[in-house]
């Protein structure tokens, strides 16, 4: 058994206060009834560091179905990782139970306990294919301790307990916080081939905290980077599309490219890596660093042309092709290596790429202006316009005119209404006899 290091509230900066509130709920109720409830991960790394956390993810003892008791807004999901999900409006606080890390004969027997526990339907057996090192459920349940050592990164292991506001670290994670080291918990080569895609999250991490990467991961990773085409091929793209939201893309594509985790993924990528993809990756990080958290105009849609236009992609290249009249045929999908591109995210990029030359002519009439206001990939467009049009000129004029067009659309508070035109009434029809 490992001796935690524990640190007091008098010796560690996180407060209260700086936790969400429904999280604070969550953990205090767990507590309350004789549970152990942590704020655990990613969350308590960033508050140490001064950052503000994305999520606030809670680790406890209670089982999934014993949250669900607890919490009338509670739901259960997952097979891999059966999680609680609280929810509080358009809010999640994701509640895991301790767990541990097995043999896949353990694992296969204490997922079959679980479900007969759940009252759920047995999983699907594993086929000798699959009985390798990669974890494909985990629904072991064990203490803290077991919790923190299977997780990936001593940094991502450190635990806030709601009980005593005191910081437990049974990895190492506080010193390799001081270090800005990334350094994974056990054999790297060993946690890459559990989940190829913990590669891509060292990179991303280091990149994001500007952070170093320890020397034992990157042998690794030249080792087993091929592992990464077992992966599901949507993980990956989400993955991605997490890289192009956290303000360091271009720091993270850059120790991606180096490292070649690219070719498996996209060799298309990892072959245009150059200025141009460095300075649309840049110009992306600098649009993102303006906001405290992630803006909701980078949509899908904007982060996917900010790879692939440097790439040498146009609007021809992501039109689909033309169909011949009476022919039948299934409109061939757009990807990007091995990462499935969503149509809806491509016609969308699509449409807002098409809008920019109307953007930048500014002497179009105000009708035409407000027609085009309108349209709905606009805003979309005017996002793009910002991060990657270099036109100030263009953006200023157009944001004056939606500001100005917004003010005269509105009906002044003090407006003499309009008078409504009385609508004539219409005579009955009566039928007359006659006689």
């Amino acid at each position: 058994m490992h001796e935690p290091v524990i640190v007091p509230r008098a010796d560690h900066p996180i407060s209260r206060s700086q936790i969400d509130a429904d999280a604070l709920k969550v953990l205090y109720r767990l507590h309350q009834n004789g549970y152990v409830a942590y704020l655990v991960g990613g969350s308590v790394r960033d508050l140490l560091l001064g950052r503000r956390p994305k999520d606030f993810d809670i680790g406890t003892s209670a089982h999934p179905f014993q949250v669900k008791r607890l919490f009338r807004n509670c739901w259960i999901i997952g097979r891999r990782f059966r999680l609680a999900h609280v929810r509080f409006g358009p809010k999640t606080i994701e509640v895991a139970t301790f767990r541990r890390q097995v043999s896949g004969e353990q694992q296969a027997a204490a997922d079959a306990a679980d479900d007969v526990l759940a009252g759920v339907p047995d999983g699907v057996p594993l086929t000798d294919e699959d009985r390798d090192r990669l974890v494909h459920r985990d629904n072991t349940f064990g203490t803290p301790e077991e919790d923190a050592f299977r997780r990936d990164f001593t940094v991502n292991a450190l635990f806030y307990d709601i009980g005593t506001f005191s910081i437990i670290d049974y990895t190492g994670g506080l010193d390799d916080l001081r270090n800005r080291l990334i350094r994974c918990i056990g054999d790297p080569g060993e946690r890459f081939q559990e989940d190829p895609v913990r590669m891509l999250r060292a990179v991303a991490m280091a990149a994001r905290l500007d952070f170093r990467i320890d020397r034992p991961i990157d042998t690794a990773i030249a080792v087993h980077r091929d592992e990464l085409a077992r992966s599901a091929p949507a993980r990956l793209i989400e993955e991605f599309y997490k890289l192009l939201r956290s303000g360091a893309a271009e720091q993270a594509f850059r120790m991606l490219a180096e490292r070649r985790l690219l070719e498996t993924i996209a060799p298309e990528l990892q072959q245009g890596c150059g200025d141009a993809l460095w300075e649309s990756l840049a110009s992306l990080d600098a649009y993102r660093r303006r906001f405290e958290s992630t803006p909701e105009t980078l949509t899908n849609a904007i982060l996917l042309g900010s790879l692939l236009m440097p790439l040498g992609h146009t609007l021809r290249t992501l039109s689909p092709p033309a169909i011949p009249d009476g022919a039948f045929m299934k409109e061939p999908r757009i990807s990007l290596g091995m990462l499935p591109l969503a149509r809806r995210d491509v016609e969308r990029l699509r449409q807002l790429l098409g809008l920019q030359r109307r953007l930048l002519d500014m002497d179009l009439s105000p009708k035409a202006k407000r027609a085009l206001m309108h349209r709905s990939p606009f805003r979309e467009a005017m996002t793009w316009l910002e991060i990657h049009g270099r036109a100030p000129d263009a953006l200023e004029h157009w944001r004056g005119f939606v500001e100005a067009a917004g003010t005269f659309e509105a009906e002044p508070p003090d407006a003499t209404p309009h008078r409504r035109r009385r609508r004539r009434r219409r005579r009955s029809f009566r039928s007359t006899s006659t006689s």
